[in-house]
């Protein structure tokens, strides 16, 4: 019997159940034996992924068709490293802050690699690791957080629908009806009727 075709995401994305020690944010935080989380149990709660040719993103008809079906019109560059982001410590520091969007928030790895950590239906800690050529979308009112690994760079792609607006709202903020949607959208049906609090 043929073994099914591995998914071609898998070799720039990866995720897993983190474990609750408070060492560095750039280590890889694998649970003691380690517990992976597949690329559709991501879709269950909302993140998407992609993998795409990022040594032709300029002309990539596959990432203009994306950015069609998407409406992502607004696009620009961003280089996480100590060497080109301003006072890169504390942007590091606030972009590890738990916190959500009212819109997605799209990234596309072009180079490098970093950690976007998400909240499980259940509320536990997820680092999806995103490397070049992986391109992710956190649904809006999701909680997360962003950490370069132990390599210290990333370069990627912004992909914003409309004029982008990168207000972060730490938690807790669960009265916004961004928050309040994606629960009924994910959470609450993830239950299958049971409640999750997942708002505390």
């Amino acid at each position: 019997m043929a073994t099914p075709a591995k998914d071609p995401r898998e070799e720039v994305i990866q995720a897993w159940y983190m474990d609750n020690s408070n060492e560095g944010q750039r280590l890889p935080h694998h649970k003691d034996p380690k517990e992976f989380v597949s690329l559709e149990q991501l879709e269950e709660i909302g993140v998407l992924s992609w993998r795409l040719d990022a040594d032709k993103y300029e002309t990539d008809e596959d990432l203009k068709k994306l950015r069609e079906e998407r409406g992502y019109s607004y696009m620009d560059f961003i280089e996480c490293c100590p060497e080109k982001l301003p006072n890169y410590e504390e942007k590091i520091k606030n972009f590890f802050e738990e916190h959500l969007h009212t819109d997605e928030e799209i990234r596309y790895c072009l180079d490098g690699s970093g950690y976007f950590d998400v909240r499980s239906c259940n509320d536990q800690w997820i680092r999806v690791w995103v490397k070049k050529g992986g391109m992710i979308v956190l649904p809006a009112g999701i909680y997360h957080r962003f950490t370069l690994d132990t390599d210290n760079y990333i370069k990627a792609m912004r992909l914003f629908v409309g004029d982008p607006v990168w207000t972060p709202f730490n938690r807790p903020h669960d009265h916004l009806p961004a928050r309040k949607d994606y629960l009924q959208a994910f959470v609450h049906n993830q239950a299958g009727g049971h409640a999750v609090d997942a708002t505390a």
